[in-house]
């Protein structure tokens, strides 16, 4: 059986065309084919220049400082806070006893605070400063105003600012503002010194890139990068919560310190972590710069903030809440209670209303109309939207300045008297108070909707759809009338503890 020899041969090319396809596939330089090497260029692709973040870095990193912050306190002789004193009877070893020796440095440099140095106990008398806490801050002026967190300067008398060159200086202590947790320090010299700008975070957005300078764990200057991972986050520290949430590591040391946008601008100040072991975990809150640049101006110009004060607890408003008052959505701030001295009580605002806005702008919550009213000067008068009997309501008000111990509104705590009577589609039993003002609540059905909602025996129910109640007849003309009106809900103003809120309770439709 013969071959064609051109068939062989156009196999061999066919082959040898395969073999350089291959070859450069997986960028091999040449591959032998029988006696004579068949030669293949690698493939190379040129990578895409990413976007860096050393040009920003160059042009901030030169304001941004750490600040050292010292307190007086007594000799470590006087102190007698060692984690290990009067315990094991290593108080009576001599002094110069290497497990006391140990334990009494174990006991100093173990027991630390996030961000603060070891805790002592203050004394009279024989005090000099000692280290207390180290955090970040930011130059906001060549002249040397500069801001960090409250947190960080608390219970500092001396303070001390190093640069990134290692240049350190003195500074003073300008005002603090303990409810944004914010601080401005100052330092006096003829130097002057690189600074940054806010950023108008409004323009911020949800996977922005920020890069984070500060000085964490006392390295010096570190950098860290990431992205916006939320905005308006509510985490509890105080009643003006509005944070950016950013994933750049931010740990011990960077409080104060900035989180600039690719323009060099700050749009946070690093303030907390979430974290269950202290380090970070990519889950970082940041003062938004719009809140930051308005208490600094303030606290630059009088070391204080003063804040419009309008005198009421409020709570969020529920899709029930909203269903109960005829609302079409559930924003706006429920006034739980107007304390007796206050602005909005002195105007008319009582509990029961639903603030919709400020100078016509809306107030979507309860922490957004805080913010509202303490952005304006105390003294001020402002223009109160409220919802109330079903329609809305504008109330000017001027404004007070916040005091200085929170105030509430006074209820009296009556007793439960006999004779209850039961309001069985609501799950309640309840009789009227002493005072004949509402009434006490003796049980809840622990499968019903009160109980859901936190009503609890010995709760006092005030008003029904604001209409006030002294018998269980009112309760239940007040349910009638709310069916008539085709709500499906009907809202309850209960007293527990001196303290007001409102409950939404559904109607049985059934």
């Amino acid at each position: 059986m013969s071959t064609n020899p051109l068939s062989r041969s156009r196999k061999r090319l066919l082959t040898a065309a395969a073999s350089v396809a291959l070859a450069g596939a997986i960028g091999l330089g040449a591959i032998t084919s029988g006696t004579a090497p068949v030669y293949a260029e690698a493939v190379r692709v040129e990578a895409p220049q990413a976007t860096g973040f050393a040009d920003v870095v160059a042009q901030v990193s030169p304001a941004v400082v750490s600040v050292q912050v010292k307190a007086s306190i007594a000799p470590a002789s006087d102190r007698g806070d060692s984690p290990f004193s009067d315990q094991q009877g290593f108080d009576n070893l001599p002094d110069n006893h290497p497990l006391k020796r140990f334990f009494r440095q174990f006991g100093e440099d173990g027991n630390r605070d996030q961000n603060r140095g070891p805790r002592y106990n203050r004394r009279d008398g024989n005090q000099k400063p000692r280290p207390v806490a180290q955090g970040s801050g930011f130059f906001i002026s060549e002249d040397g105003y500069l801001v960090t967190n409250n947190h960080v300067v608390a219970d500092g008398s001396a303070y001390t600012v190093v640069t990134g060159d290692g240049k350190e200086y003195d500074a003073k202590l300008i005002g603090t503002d303990p409810r944004t947790d914010l601080a401005v320090l100052k330092v006096d010299t003829d130097t002057k010194f690189t600074y940054v700008g806010f950023a108008d975070d409004a323009k911020v957005r949800v996977g922005d890139w920020v890069v984070a300078v500060g000085n964490p764990f006392g390295l010096g200057g570190t950098v860290t990068a990431g992205i916006v991972s939320a905005r308006g986050r509510d985490i509890g520290a105080g009643p003006y919560d509005d944070f950016l949430q950013i994933d750049a590591a931010v740990n011990r040391g960077n409080s104060g310190g900035p989180a600039f946008n690719l323009n060099g601008e700050v749009v946070g100040i690093n303030t907390a972590i979430f974290s269950p072991s202290g380090g970070n975990v990519g889950i970082a809150f940041a003062i938004p710069a719009s809140t930051a640049k308005q208490v600094v101006q303030d606290l630059m110009k009088s070391g204080s903030v003063q804040r419009g004060w309008l005198g009421v607890e409020i709570q969020p408003v529920t899709t029930d809440i909203a269903e109960s008052l005829g609302l079409k959505s559930e924003k706006g701030a429920l006034v739980a209670s107007a304390q007796d001295t206050g602005p909005a009580k002195k105007a008319g605002i009582a509990a029961g209303d639903i603030i919709t806005q400020v100078n016509g702008q809306d107030v979507a919550s309860p922490k957004e109309l805080s913010r509202l009213i303490a952005g304006i000067t105390p003294g001020k008068s402002v223009d109160i939207t409220v919802w109330r009997n079903g329609k809305a309501e504008t109330i000017k008000v001027g404004l007070g300045e916040i005091p200085g111990a929170d105030k509430q509104a006074s209820a009296a705590q009556p007793a439960s008297p006999s004779e209850p009577s039961s309001l069985a589609d609501l799950g309640l039993t309840v009789t009227q108070s002493e005072d004949g003002k509402g009434l006490v609540v003796t049980d809840v059905d622990p499968s019903s909707d009160a109980a859901d909602r936190g009503v609890q025996a010995g709760d006092v129910i005030t008003t029904v759809n604001a209409v006030e109640v002294k018998s269980a007849a009112d309760v239940t003309k007040a349910l009638d009338q709310a069916e008539k009106a085709g709500r499906k809900a009907v809202l309850f103003q209960i007293s527990r503890d001196d303290a007001n809120r409102f409950v939404a309770l559904p109607l049985n439709q059934g």
